[in-house]
């Protein structure tokens, strides 16, 4: 569906020269909600304005649908963002226009007859549940209402994609659920696929299927969200799935448990299907070691279960070994060094 080939992106040149995408290469398949994450300067905007090529790649190809978009027309362009609907953190409404006049503007500029308009503007409302607001001016509408205005004018043209610029960071927890689930309608129902950058690991976390994490231009870490939340590997990743886990130890209580101390500490994640099982009782009875449960959670991730444990295990060096080298074979360990395992 849009495939980014050693794609690069500069601004400027010599000492002013900043590389805002760097040798990204991803594939976003049909039907996904593919999130990109990153911290402010990572160049999550810049990749995703090269998908309708608002901004055109340094180096690189793209695709979208098969084709090389790098070289179209003008023509050729035209049909393709009428093909992609955007989204936007400030909403970009026409202060001027009323709800109905909002989304009804690009099936104007698309040339559909009046009765089309009308029919596909109401289809369009009571979608996003802005039934009784056709009549209403921006100023009149909350953050949520104005958002759901801008889904319904991005979904007017039947876009087959979706791009969303950090959809939900200008609202509220509450309202900011309610967007994600009507994005995810709009995936299911519609079957459009989403692309997305966020700076919050929960939009992830709530919504997506695949996720690449960007810093410094480049993409560190790519992959399906629940391989990435379970077993993230770059330091980036680790700290943003903690911000929704809230799975770190404080440090006041690491300190403590460090002074405490009798054996060794690891972090277990546990996947669907293990959660449930009795493997750590019995892996440890198994070589006779003794193990100290310190922190643990739960968490539903794509309607599956997985969850995070710190354990300490106590005995033998050699046994001790043993019990890791057994529960490696069967869930995710990292041993808990200055309190970032």
């Amino acid at each position: 569906m849009i495939t980014f080939q050693h794609v690069s992106k500069t601004f400027g040149s010599n000492e002013n020269e900043v590389k805002a995408v760097q040798d990204v290469t991803l594939e976003v398949m049909k039907g996904d909600i593919f999130g990109v994450i990153g911290f402010s300067g990572a160049g999550k905007s810049t990749l995703l304005r090269l998908v309708n090529l608002l901004e055109r790649p340094t180096t690189g190809e793209i695709l979208v649908n098969e084709q090389s978009i790098n070289t179209l027309s003008q023509k050729e362009l035209r049909k393709l963002r009428s093909k992609i609907g955007m989204i936007f953190q400030s909403f970009n409404l026409f202060s001027s226009r009323t709800v109905y006049g909002n989304i009804a503007y690009p099936l104007k500029l698309a040339g559909w007859p009046k009765d089309k308009i009308d029919f596909r503007v109401k289809e369009l409302l009571a979608f996003v549940g802005l039934e009784d607001k056709e009549k209403k001016f921006p100023e009149k509408l909350s953050g949520g209402q104005k958002q759901r205005v801008g889904i319904a004018r991005a979904l007017a043209t039947s876009p087959d994609i979706l791009i969303c610029d950090e959809a939900t960071s200008a609202l509220d927890p509450e309202t900011t659920e309610e967007i994600l689930n009507l994005l995810k309608k709009i995936n299911n129902d519609y079957k459009i696929t989403i692309m997305l950058i966020t700076h919050e690991m929960h939009v992830i976390k709530k919504i997506c299927n695949r996720v690449a994490v960007m810093e410094d231009g480049r993409v560190i870490e790519e992959g399906q969200v629940f391989d990435v939340f379970t077993n993230p590997v770059q330091k980036t990743t680790q700290n943003f799935i903690r911000s929704v886990l809230n799975d770190k130890l404080s440090s006041q209580l690491y300190e403590k448990l460090k002074k405490e101390q009798r054996g060794r500490m690891f972090r277990i994640y546990f996947k669907e299907g293990v959660s449930n099982e009795p493997i750590l009782s019995r892996t440890c009875k198994k070589y006779d070691i003794d193990f100290n449960i310190i922190y643990g959670n739960i968490n539903e991730l794509q309607e599956r279960l997985f969850g995070s444990l710190i354990v300490e295990f106590i005995g033998a060096p050699a046994e001790v070994e043993n019990v890791i080298a057994d529960l490696e074979k069967i869930v995710v360990l990292k041993e808990l060094v200055n309190n970032e395992g």
